[in-house]
């Protein structure tokens, strides 16, 4: 069996920075434990394949790994395969089956080996609980109590199609100085993959609203994290001093890991109830080849 693979680099139009994505090419006869053996072989922190849809006027169905299990949704592989798809159908806009229900995405060119998407997202964001052990939080991720918070933003725990737990932190400066606290880690985070997603305002940072930092999911570190974005849309609703209108975010994540990720956030609101929210972003191609599994 030999598959063609395209390698990515997403959330950035420069090589070698960003987040890296494997992408797996008519992928369809795969059995589960291959495709997870495939994404346990590439050690990125994502592999995505793309088959055949099952409904004909959609561009292709999905399935998403990490190196340790499958996942419903993602963003960074959905911006990937997006750009991907884009390039190969030359479509401004693809449809794309995921675990987490159908995905729109509106792609453009950049140049032949980089592109743009942004999609909405298939499950608007809803709370799952609050996260009161301030203690805790700062414990576990090697800070003061008093660096939790930012701006009127409270830690909670949120889901797009993955959850997340999300803690606000004081600025910039307490953000990198992050120091994970394995043997607290699953005690404090011990919702669903065990992840936290810390952000703060950037307000001295030019074109840049949020800045975050995203670990667990047995990743260590994330650079670029689009579900935890999109997780992010829904705290980020409570927040905006509008009932009805839009907002857009840039955010930056993956600076202090010298992988350099934008994301794009966008949301909408109608009487006062968020009503639509997307992520986006530009993935560059950097490599390809053929996997041959005899």
């Amino acid at each position: 069996m030999k598959l063609d693979y395209l390698l990515l680099d997403v959330f950035t139009d420069k090589p070698l920075t960003g987040n890296g994505l494997a992408v797996v090419l008519r992928a369809d006869g795969l059995l589960d434990g291959e495709m997870q053996a495939i994404a346990r072989e590439f050690n990125l922190s994502e592999t995505i394949f793309l088959c055949k849809p099952r409904m004909e006027r959609n561009t292709a169905c999905v399935r998403i790994f990490t190196p340790h299990e499958e996942l419903p949704f993602a963003g960074h592989p959905t911006v990937g395969a997006a750009v991907v798809l884009g390039m190969q159908t030359k479509a401004s806009a693809v449809r794309i089956e995921e675990k987490v229900g159908l995905v729109t995405a509106l792609y453009e060119k950049i140049d032949r080996r980089t592109g743009e998407a942004r999609f909405t997202l298939p499950r608007l964001p809803a709370r799952l609980a609050a996260l009161p052990d301030r203690l805790g939080l700062a414990q576990a991720l090697g800070i003061e109590v008093e660096d939790i918070g930012c701006e009127g933003y409270a830690p909670a725990v949120f889901s797009a199609g993955v959850t997340f737990h999300l803690v606000p932190v004081r600025n910039a400066s307490v953000l990198r100085r992050i120091a994970v606290n394995q043997a607290l880690w699953s005690t404090v985070f011990h919702h669903d993959h065990n992840s936290a997603y810390v952000f703060t305002t950037t307000p001295d940072e030019p074109d840049t609203e949020l800045a975050a930092r995203m670990f667990g999911m047995g990743l260590g570190e994330d650079p670029g994290t689009g579900s935890a974005a999109a997780a992010l849309i829904g705290l980020l609703a409570e927040q905006v001093p509008f009932a009805t209108g839009q907002a857009e975010f840039q955010l930056r994540q993956g600076v202090e890991m010298g992988r350099p990720c934008r994301i794009t956030l966008q949301l909408r609101k109608q009487d006062d109830q968020l009503v639509h929210g997307a992520i986006g972003g530009r993935a560059v191609v950097v490599g390809e080849g053929m996997l041959d599994l005899g």
